[in-house]
């Protein structure tokens, strides 16, 4: 199912109806001084919205994988899931982090296209087995650890299970696209 598709059954938050908490929540995480949708729908739970805006911010901005490395993890996430919203972010995010848009292509194709590094390709796979398997096979795993510490070995599942909460949560929320993301392949 495309965002198209799904109706918007929580709306973000808008301005003039958040309160001082809503506001303290989001002042950090504003985009060039713009409340993204996620965040404007997400601080209607401010409880909630405290702790994984935390959890997320730590993968995304503190984490110990490269910056390609967790977004090549991150779109293949949202390919799998259908996560319009995902895919749209982070295919911006992706670029800057180094990503083609070439490579972004060949997420669609999965680890067996053509052009991927060894680490490249298991990273696309071990996001392909913990959407269907709930575990990263041997295989994959021996490729990983050739490549990446004990800590990053972490953030790989932690990367793959935060992004499918989230494509889970905006998919179901209908929450809207922002007007200038990517388009989510055919």
């Amino acid at each position: 199912m495309t965002q198209a598709a799904r109706p918007v059954r929580i709306p973000p938050l808008p301005a003039d109806q958040r309160d001082e908490r809503a506001n303290e929540l989001l002042a950090p995480i504003a985009v060039n001084g713009r409340d993204l949708n996620i965040f404007t729908t997400l601080v209607r739970h401010p409880r909630l919205f405290s702790r994984w805006s935390a959890f997320g911010g730590t993968l995304l901005r503190r984490g110990e994988l490269s910056d390609r490395h967790r977004e090549l993890l991150i779109l293949r996430t949202a390919w799998h899931c259908r996560a319009d919203y995902e895919w749209g972010q982070h295919v911006a995010i992706a670029g800057r982090a180094g990503v083609s848009d070439e490579e972004i292509a060949s997420i669609v194709e999965g680890p067996d296209a053509a052009g991927w590094a060894p680490l490249d390709a298991a990273l696309v796979r071990a996001a392909d087995e913990l959407h269907r398997d709930a575990c990263i096979a041997d295989g994959t795993w021996s490729v990983l650890a050739q490549h990446l510490n004990e800590h990053q070995l972490i953030e790989v599942c932690m990367v793959v299970g935060q992004y499918h909460l989230v494509a889970f949560t905006l998919n179901s929320l209908g929450v809207e696209l922002e007007a200038d993301a990517a388009p989510f392949p055919k």
